[in-house]
């Protein structure tokens, strides 16, 4: 598994992927920057003039429901439909799944375009997949290990890939299991850290076919990352700054060196 993710890294630094991302307000400068420094290109557009057009263009849709209102939310329609219609893949990020009656109605909306990857922390996957909890919003209040079983039930009832993003990170599709240790704690204390992941999830599946692998090896990318990052930061201020270094400076030998993966 370790050679399968460096590869699909070579392959996108060689490759560039363009990655579509209607995001939310708080992420779009981090989730550019992070996207650039690993070496895709980013496009931020949502206007529903344009954002079919921008779909048929990218390799790659990345959604994100952090700061929702009605016209973002038809944008969003739109361009799930686009990406299906042209066989593109896309991320859903639901990003505080369970906490209002709109957001939940929203993503139901969306689950029915089949994302083709979900990636979202314990208590969002396990919301998804109707677990009756309370959702603490973008904060997770339940270990990603919780949320293996309904992450299984989740990728088998929509037919796509399930990443939980935690302190060990798991990645599901059908009957496989990928599992990662990389990272670090105070990860969790920069805002977005979690849309970085869905980002740079979109862009990897932007060159890899394999999405269960792309998945995978972009969240191995990140925490591989987020570890170099942590080694050179005093707080989270600094770690953000520090991991777009990482992630421009990270190569190949550096990655194998570093994975925690098990599959």
């Amino acid at each position: 598994m370790k050679e399968s993710i460096n590869q699909s890294f070579k392959t996108l630094r060689e490759k560039s992927p363009l990655v579509q991302s209607i995001t939310n307000y708080v992420v779009m400068n981090n989730t550019a920057n992070a996207l650039l420094s690993l070496g895709a290109s980013p496009i931020m557009a949502h206007a529903k003039s344009e954002v079919m057009d921008m779909v048929s263009i990218v390799n790659a849709l990345v959604i994100n429901i952090g700061t929702l209102d009605e016209y973002w939310v038809e944008s969003m329609l739109m361009a799930v439909e686009k990406a299906n219609q042209l066989g593109k893949p896309w991320v859903l990020d639901p990003v505080g799944a369970g906490a209002t009656r709109y957001r939940n109605e929203t993503i139901s909306e969306l689950l029915k375009h089949k994302p083709s990857i979900i990636r979202g922390n314990a208590s969002e996957i396990l919301s998804l997949a109707d677990v009756n909890i309370q959702s603490r919003g973008v904060d997770s209040s339940h270990g990603s290990e919780e949320a293996i079983q309904a992450a299984f039930s989740l990728s088998k009832e929509i037919g796509c890939v399930v990443c939980i993003s935690g302190e060990k990170d798991y990645i599901v599709e059908g009957d496989k299991l990928s599992s990662l240790a990389n990272g670090n704690a105070m990860m969790a204390k920069v805002t977005g850290m979690g849309c970085t992941a869905s980002a740079i999830v979109g862009a990897f599946a932007g060159v890899e076919n394999d999405l269960f692998l792309a998945t995978t090896s972009a969240m191995a990318v990140l925490g591989v990352a987020g570890e170099i990052a942590a080694e050179k930061s005093k707080g989270p201020g600094t770690l953000q700054l520090h991991l777009y270094d990482a992630l421009y400076n990270l190569d190949g030998e550096e990655l194998m060196e570093r994975i925690k993966v098990e599959s």
